[in-house]
Order: structure tokens, then C-alpha cells, then sequence
């Protein structure tokens, strides 16, 4: 009897398959961290179902091992898993393989790269200084390294509060001089960002919705006035630099907030009344606790004590802000939404849940990988994918489809059309190259979006079906006329059985449906042409809603 070649490699790894996940293991957290991720999402899925026990609709069902699977690299590693680890998991009989599966891709070295770019996206998508994408490489560089680290998210962040430098060789200055510097923006950003409070809307008058005061908004501006963004032509790349100025202007300035070359010794609030009036001094003060120090303070004393005050255990609102954020990205749905819109006067869907999950991070030292690990071993993360509910429906019934940011997907169509060849060596870097043009620039600008925006407002567009279909560097990857790639695997598999299994795997990360084989073939038989077919069947799973969402 002839052995296809599917079922001879279904075979091999079945043989393997014991050994695979157990040699991946070897890199895992230890059994410590491991057991106490579990037993904490096993509290945070107690108080779930106790706050939403009289629901009408109870939540779904798990999700099998192909879809947890898929989504577990994709959010991990933001690459899809190969044919061999598809099989592999599937023929792994160990009941706890979904845990091991997290703590291999949370030590694999794209998982650095993978977050790097997401928050690499959140700082800088609301930039209001364009020269800021100077830092794209170098911030996603810093965060790499920092994630895979594992460093603490608070000393990530004080990083960020506290930078200076040059913005092309110090990713951690990216957040300053994302903003140019300006001490109005940088504060807005720093509390949305670090404390998921829109306090910008204090800026000119009293927030309209939540308790902060124009005085309070001013106040926290009043740690960032000694900052400034410098050019710097000397080398061969123009850059900037983030500066700091302690010293007193020789000849006093009238209006100071706005020189942002140099920087100025204290904050005023302006006058509304008459902009062109130097405004009222500002002591430095933090909102959230009250503690303030005096003006006359050096930078690096104003910066150090904010993000000492911020990333305490004793503020509530930093370990919230990063809790919220991650389990939105991982579950589809935030504890609060929009996830950056934090704050007294908001609510909160699940507030036992998320004060329980916030106090766990901070007591972990603001552990980054026992988040994910915590987060993906509740059942809220593993079940089934829904559309996104209805509002009066209850949350965390399902886990939510959530679209692909634009590296997830450039890496995607990669990995599904066997492209690593094909990509300039400036565009497998961290983060891009010095926005050249090349494929993961082009495709970036193309699909993606601002990860802080509500994920139910992000959907497709003309531009972007334009960019699938006319894209010389996605038409090349499926022709099956190239010797890697299609041409290579329907030269390996004569059968249009054993090759619609192969493409499935390799691009939709699990089988086809018996429906879906049966279409394919009807579609084979009618076109005539199997080079001809498969192209088109390859073009259509790239382009399929499930392929661009994880699900």
C-alpha cells in the first residue's frame, strides 16, 4: 500500500511527538512560577462566572487544540506555527501541553520582537512629532530585549519617563520624543500610556466626565518642563537628541513652555483669558496620590520621583492600566473599554476580577511573563472565539476574533507562502529599517492601525484589498511556477488530497474541513488546470477572514 507523504510525516511525528514539547520545555519558566499563574487564573475564572452566574447565555466551550494552537503563536510570537508543530500538538497526549506550549513560545526570542512592535505601535501611532519614526528601530530594539528579559514592567517604564539621548541609538527616549518634547503631550501620554487616564481633556478646562481638574493636568505637566528635543546634523543620518536644561535662561523669557530646543526651568498654566500672559507657576504634583515637590527641582530628581509615585505598588491605577491592556489584547475585550480610558468615573465590567488580577501583577514585581502565562491559562482565554457580543449581552462568554496588527500579518503571508528569501535584509530587522520601502514597511502603512483604538472600530479597506491583490511580492509568493514555496509542494505531493492537506496546514495552521476538501477538489476538476487551481485556492485562504484574524 502507498504511503502518502502526509501520512509517513503524520507517522514520524507520532513517534516524536512525546519527545518535541518535552525538549522545548527545557527552556520553560520554572514549576513555581508555573503553579502560581494557575492557581491565580483559576481565582480570576471563580470570580467571572460568580459575577456573571445569572447570565442568559453561559460561556461557550473551550477551543480545540488546533485553534488554541494558532492562537497561542499568534499572540505570543505574533508568526503562525508550522505543519510540524500543528501535528505535533495534536498528537501530544499530554493533559497539560496547553501550559507548556505557552512557557516554549514565552522563551522564544520572538516573543521580544513580537510585543516590541505592539508597543512600538502604541507610542508611536499618536505622535505628533513625524520625525519621531527615527526611533521605530531603535525603540523596538530596546523592547526586545527588555521583554525577553523579562524585565520588570515598572523599570520599562521609568525607562521611558526618564530617558535621554540620542532617539536613533536609545529606543526609551521614543515616548518623549514621540510628543517633541512638549510637556503638555508628554504628560497626556505618560497617563494614558502608565495609568490609562485620559487626564488631556483637564488641559484647558475641568475634565468634563471624570473628577481631574485643569490645576491637576498642569501639575503633572510640571515634572516634564526641563525636557527638550535637540537636532543634531553632525552625523551621517540626521537625529535628535533628548536633552535636559537645569540652568537659568541668561535673559528672562516672557512665554517659557514652548521652547522646545532648550527646555524651561518651570510649568505655567496658561491664562485663557490672555494666551500671550506668562500663565500661573506650577508646582509639580502627582494626581493620583497628592505628593508634590517644589519648584526649583532638578529633571532628574522631577522624572525619578514621578516614576517612583507611578510605578508603586501603592498606586493602583499603573498595574491596572497594563493588566487591562494585555487581557484585552488576549481575551478581545478589556476589563475597561476604550482600554486607555481608565479611571474613577468609568466602569468596569468585572472590577473583583481585574483588582484581584492588578494586585497578583504587582505582587509578582510587575513579572510580564507571569501575566501571559496567568492570563492564557484561564478558561476566559482558551474558549471558543464569538463575534463580539452585543451590549446588553455579558463579557467573557468567549474569547473575541481579534484582526492581525500589520507585522502579525506581513509575517503570516511569510510563513504561509515561504517568502524568507525574498525579504530585503532590511526588513527582517527589528522594527524596520530607516522607513525604507521595502515589503514589511509598505505592508505596515497598508494594515496598521493603532493597538489602542477599539478593536470592534478596526476593520478592512479598499487600500488594503488593493495592496493583497496587486502586490508584486504576495503575487510572486503564490505562484506555483517557483521551485520553493506552492511549486514545491505540489511537486512533493502528486495528490491533490495529500496536497490540500499540506496547504491547509501550512497556511490555515490546521486540516481542511471535510466541506472545504470537497470544494477544493470540485474546484480543481472544474478549472482543469491544477497549477492554475491551487493559485487560486492559496489566494483565497491568504485573503479569508479567518486567515487575517486570530481566532
Amino acid at each position: 500500500m502507498r504511503i502518502s507523504n502526509y501520512q509517513a510525516r503524520l507517522l514520524l511525528l507520532l513517534a516524536l511527538a512525546l519527545n518535541v514539547f518535552a525538549a522545548r520545555v527545557a527552556r520553560a519558566a520554572d514549576a513555581t512560577s508555573a503553579d502560581s499563574a494557575s492557581a491565580v487564573a483559576a481565582e480570576v475564572d471563580r470570580s467571572l462566572d460568580a459575577r456573571f452566574s445569572t447570565a442568559t447565555a453561559p460561556p461557550v466551550g473551550l477551543a480545540d487544540d488546533a485553534t488554541f494552537l494558532r492562537r497561542a503563536f499568534l499572540d505570543l510570537i505574533g508568526k503562525l506555527p508550522t505543519s510540524n508543530d500543528v501535528l505535533a500538538f495534536s498528537l501530544d497526549p499530554s493533559t497539560d501541553k496547553r501550559h507548556q506550549l505557552v512557557d516554549t513560545l514565552l522563551a522564544d526570542p520572538a516573543f521580544g520582537e513580537n510585543w516590541a512592535r505592539y508597543w512600538r505601535d502604541v507610542i508611536l501611532y499618536r505622535r505628533t512629532e513625524e520625525r519621531a519614526l527615527f526611533t521605530r528601530t531603535a525603540v523596538t530594539d530596546y523592547l526586545s530585549k527588555q521583554f525577553n528579559q523579562n524585565t520588570s514592567w515598572a523599570q520599562v517604564a521609568t525607562a521611558f519617563m526618564t530617558a535621554t539621548g540620542n532617539v536613533r541609538e536609545d529606543g526609551s527616549t521614543a515616548l518623549i520624543m514621540a510628543q517633541s518634547g512638549k510637556p503638555e503631550d508628554v504628560t497626556a501620554e505618560v497617563a494614558r500610556i502608565f495609568l490609562g487616564i485620559q487626564i488631556q481633556c483637564a488641559q484647558c478646562h475641568d475634565h468634563p466626565t471624570d473628577r481631574w481638574k485643569r490645576e491637576q493636568f498642569h501639575q503633572l505637566a510640571a515634572f516634564f518642563p526641563r525636557v527638550a528635543i535637540r537636532p543634531d546634523r553632525s552625523g551621517a543620518q540626521p537625529t535628535f537628541h533628548v536633552v535636559v536644561n537645569d540652568q537659568p535662561f541668561r535673559f528672562r523669557r516672557r512665554t517659557n513652555n514652548n521652547n522646545r530646543y532648550r527646555g524651561t526651568l518651570e510649568h505655567h498654566m496658561p491664562d485663557l483669558e490672555n494666551p500671550s500672559a506668562e500663565g500661573t507657576l506650577m508646582q509639580p504634583v502627582f494626581f493620583v496620590s497628592g505628593k508634590t515637590l517644589p519648584t526649583g527641582t532638578r529633571d532628574a530628581d522631577r522624572r525619578g520621583a514621578l516614576a517612583e509615585w507611578i510605578t508603586a505598588p501603592s498606586n493602583p491605577w499603573f498595574a491596572k492600566a497594563y493588566v487591562n491592556r494585555i487581557w484585552s489584547e488576549l481575551v478581545g475585550e478589556g476589563f475597561y473599554e476604550p482600554i486607555d480610558d481608565m479611571g474613577p468615573e468609568r466602569e468596569c465590567s468585572a472590577p473583583e476580577a481585574l483588582d484581584y488580577l492588578a494586585d497578583q501583577f504587582a505582587k509578582s514585581g510587575y513579572d510580564t511573563k507571569w501575566l501571559y502565562r496567568t492570563i492564557m491559562a484561564t478558561a476566559a482565554y482558551q474558549r471558543q472565539s464569538r463575534s463580539r457580543r452585543d451590549f446588553d449581552e455579558e463579557p467573557f462568554r468567549a474569547n473575541c476574533p481579534q484582526r492581525l496588527r500589520g507585522d502579525q500579518l506581513f509575517d503570516s503571508l511569510v510563513a504561509a507562502l515561504d517568502l524568507e528569501t525574498r525579504i530585503p535584509p532590511r526588513a527582517r530587522g527589528r522594527g524596520g529599517s530607516r522607513q525604507a520601502r521595502d515589503p514589511r514597511t509598505v505592508f505596515n502603512l497598508a494594515f496598521g492601525y493603532d493597538p489602542s483604538d477599539p478593536r470592534g472600530e478596526i476593520g478592512g479597506s479598499i487600500q488594503q484589498a488593493l495592496a493583497i491583490m496587486n502586490s508584486p511580492f504576495i503575487n510572486q509568493g503564490i505562484s506555483a511556477r517557483r521551485q520553493d514555496g506552492l511549486g514545491a509542494l505540489l511537486r512533493d505531493n502528486p495528490q491533490d488530497n495529500d496536497a490540500l492537506v499540506e496547504l491547509y496546514l501550512k497556511v490555515m495552521a490546521r486540516g481542511p474541513t471535510d466541506k472545504e476538501t470537497q470544494t477544493c477538489l470540485d474546484y480543481i476538476r472544474q478549472v482543469g488546470d491544477r497549477t492554475e487551481a491551487f493559485e487560486d485556492i492559496t489566494w483565497s485562504l491568504v485573503n479569508s477572514t479567518e486567515f487575517i484574524h486570530r481566532n
